[in-house]
């Protein structure tokens, strides 16, 4: 019986972890993006729940993985939060099969 336990909250190292950033990174991040403003508990420790590793998760993808300025990036996630829910998730799902096409034509060339 191997259930995994779902946490509620995550402490920013353990976000960081995840993510192969920084604290201040996403210290820094939180002060640049204002839908990521996870819970501070009475000791000032940040605890991220699932929400906010979710917008960890687009931030991370448009300025590490995409190479987006920060402007960008907020541009970008303003512009998908604007947008009715399902025409939204449809680019995503757009947009990571396009990384991932363009990734295996990459292999595939170098395979060659």
């Amino acid at each position: 019986m191997s259930e995994e336990i779902k946490k509620i909250y995550y402490t920013i190292s353990e976000v960081a972890d995840k993510f192969n950033v920084t604290a201040s990174l996403l210290r820094f991040w939180e002060s640049e993006f204002p839908m990521l403003k996870p819970r501070k508990n009475k000791k000032g420790d940040r605890r991220y729940t699932e929400k906010d590793i979710e917008v960890v998760q687009k931030i991370y993808h448009l300025v590490k993985e995409k190479g987006y300025t920060l402007q960008g990036a907020k541009e970008m996630i303003r512009s998908k939060a604007n947008q009715p829910p399902d025409k939204a998730a449809i680019i995503e799902s757009l947009e990571n099969l396009k990384t991932f096409l363009s990734q295996l034509k990459e292999r595939l060339e170098q395979s060659s």
